[in-house]
């Protein structure tokens, strides 16, 4: 019988005492480790006192003493539970992204240590953005990030001695927050690690669709002997991002696209040989960018930041990423791009990746690995005259060189007719061509409306909006009710049918005062997903302040600025007002506005006037349950010019505000002194 914590057996005080006696055979001294420490003359005289102790410490850790003052190489993981032997848990971790990765360190430090060099290893596990969807947990999510990447670039400083950074990252926050410490270290040189995925189960549904089962139950749409079927298999494999092209999968993309990684890295199913294969190869190329002399800062340049940007939009990647490639940018000391720039690249830059969310066919990511990954997509940009060449990458080669290298590889031919053989998948039905992909309807990723609703921009994955809900000419063109909500919970009750007025198709959904004020940015996935994957879903349109991977469908726009809770016009809508959305999927403009209310229908000149006559909603007011910390993290994102800066830490202009700000409240008591 299962032993289990009964109501009365918890209030049971554990005894002082224990059966157990051989809990009183204590040492109290021991003879330490055997051998002596290198050192010299020299070394003694002038090495700091810190250093001389970390030998000692090695040595009583258990490192061969006579082996040490060789090369360091830090390696430092999102590493999450407790793992036996045979891969079972003793201790779960918060998601699969991060249950293996302590797999990738192993194999990385053994190879460092072949290399006669010195491995050490720091973790910071990260949350699961899917766990916390709809729970207050979701407020600490995207602050995780600013806060890990802190904890993370801490460590790296607090090992002085290290000759090179490597980073091992999976997940949503846990690999943007990896990618700020690496780009802060442009001294160094440093190496990312993609932790890799998943794979899909041989029949089911893969782990984006199974977030939707309660909203589907709740329509009838399942049953619920499908429900736990469904639930219960989705994960195919114990480790790894999750199987479709979300804020995890899009950040090892970036990664790779960035030069950080290695060539044909991103997204290798977890745990297998090719995927050891890949943390090996990773320490020999850290170990040879030490002995090179080239940085972290060689790779991250202005060049690479673009490439970065060009193959998000190939891929059709998560809008999660417009948060985190400004705030590495920040990092890196590069120039942070503008909404412009999104734009004009989205608009150069076609999609060539039919893979989940987003179809047609919508396959998981690990075919999009077998059909070649990055570098297959690179090639076909290449040929386009989009990327910069030049742009070293963490083979200590340009990008053009290793893309020669790719094409004629056998891991490239062998791995793409392994996905025909295994999988009857054609890769170039996977990864297109350009005259392919638009045959098929594939169409750029992201459009960036504007409009008297977010005159600072808002962002739409308009590629993921349905087809069969586009004009002709490829507008989407949507004239509704607004719904007005001021809590995802609401909002989502109604999605469900649980609300005395339920969400219909027709309606445009506006989620307000859900950006970093409200709840530190929430991602509303559970929203957007059940809106993709409802019959009638493709009707319904949502507009909010807060934030979303890309699993959507009828025009989900979100990032709306100024948020509702900074001024924004957002928080001035009321029930019933009549909203026009018009997003061009074919050149890529857009715009949402307030054309009416009560019956009167007017231009979005005079919707302006009337949102700036009204009042913020009467419910409009940050979320009740907001952590402090969450605040002070949304009010120094805010002074450091908030979400399309990319929600950073721009510690000169944080500094600045308090200095003003110190000021005025100083010429403000002194004023009432002198009263």
């Amino acid at each position: 019988m299962t032993p289990s914590l009964s109501s009365s057996s918890v209030h049971i005080a554990v005894s002082v005492d224990s059966t157990d006696p051989d809990i009183y055979a204590i040492q109290t001294h021991a003879p330490g480790p055997a051998g002596a420490l290198p050192l010299d003359e020299e070394f003694l005289l002038t090495a700091p006192s810190g250093q001389i102790f970390g030998l000692t410490q090695d040595a009583g850790m258990g490192w061969n003493p006579a082996l040490l003052r060789r090369k360091e190489f830090l390696i430092l993981s999102t590493q999450g539970g407790i793992r036996n032997p045979d891969g079972s848990p003793t201790a779960l971790g918060y998601h699969t992204g991060h249950w293996e990765v302590g797999l990738l360190m192993q194999a990385a430090a053994e190879e460092f240590s072949k290399l006669g060099a010195i491995p050490f290893a720091g973790f910071v596990t990260d949350p699961c953005d899917g766990r916390t969807q709809g729970t207050p947990g979701m407020m600490d999510s995207l602050p995780y990030r600013n806060d890990a990447a802190i904890v993370l670039r801490r460590l790296i400083r607090s090992l002085p001695t290290r000759a090179g950074v490597m980073g091992v990252a999976t997940c949503d926050k846990g690999l943007p927050a990896m990618l700020l410490a690496l780009a802060g270290q442009r001294n160094l040189p440093s190496i990312l690690v993609p932790g890799g995925v998943t794979l899909p189960p041989s029949e089911g549904e893969d782990a984006g669709k199974v977030q939707t089962l309660g909203v589907r139950f709740a329509q009838g749409e399942i049953t619920l002997e499908e429900a736990a079927d469904l639930g219960c298999r989705a994960c195919g494999s114990p480790g790894g991002g999750c199987q479709f092209l979300g804020t995890a999968a899009t950040s090892q993309v970036v990664a790779e696209a960035l030069g950080l990684s290695l060539l044909h890295s991103a997204l290798t199913p977890s745990g297998q040989p090719i995927w050891l294969d890949m943390a090996r190869r990773s320490a020999q190329a850290l170990a040879a960018l030490e002995t090179t002399g080239l940085t972290t800062g060689d790779i991250l340049t202005e060049d690479a930041l673009h490439n970065a940007m060009v193959v998000h939009a190939a891929f059709g990647g998560s809008t999660n990423l417009l948060l985190h490639i400004p705030a590495l940018a920040h990092a890196a000391g590069l120039r942070v791009p503008t909404v412009e720039e999104w734009s004009r690249i989205n608009a150069a830059t076609p999609r060539l990746v039919d893979v989940l969310p987003n179809g047609p066919v919508g396959h998981p990511t690990v075919r999009v690995f077998l059909a070649g990954g990055v570098p297959e997509v690179m090639l076909h940009l290449r040929d386009l005259d989009l990327l910069r060449l030049n742009a070293l990458t963490a083979h200590g080669r340009p990008w053009g060189e290793m893309l020669d290298h790719w094409q004629r590889s056998e891991r490239r031919r062998r791995l793409r007719a392994q996905l025909l053989a295994s999988d009857g998948v054609d890769p170039d039905d996977v990864i297109m061509a350009p005259r392919r992909a638009r045959s098929r309807g594939l169409t750029s990723t992201v459009t960036f409306p504007r409009g008297n609703l977010a005159p600072e921009g808002s962002v739409v994955k308009s590629t993921a909006i349905d087809r069969s809900v586009l004009d002709a000419d490829g507008v989407y063109r949507k004239v509704g009710p607004a719904r007005v909500f001021t809590s995802e919970t609401a909002a989502i009750a109604a999605v469900k049918g649980q609300s005395a007025a339920p969400i219909r198709p027709g309606d445009i959904i506006v989620l307000m005062g859900r950006g970093p004020l409200g709840c530190g940015m929430e991602e509303t996935y559970q929203i957007t997903s059940a809106l993709k994957y409802l019959p009638w879903g493709k009707e319904v349109a949502l507009i909010t302040d807060a934030r979303f991977s890309g699993v959507s469908t009828g025009a989900c726009i979100g990032h709306v600025g100024p948020e509702a809770l900074a001024g924004g016009p957002l928080g001035r809508v009321r029930e019933g007002d009549t909203i026009q959305i018009e997003i061009d999927t074919v050149h890529l403009t857009g715009s949402i506005d307030l054309v009416g209310h009560d019956g009167q229908r007017y231009s979005p000149e005079q919707g302006a006037a009337v949102l700036a006559a009204r009042s913020p909603h009467p419910d409009l007011a940050p979320d009740r349950r907001l952590p402090a910390d969450t605040r002070l993290w949304a009010a120094l994102q805010q002074a450091s010019g908030g979400v399309w800066r990319g929600c950073i830490y721009d510690v000169e202009r944080i500094t600045r505000v308090l200095e003003a700000g110190l000021r005025a409240l100083e010429e403000t008591e002194n004023h009432k002194a002198q009263r």
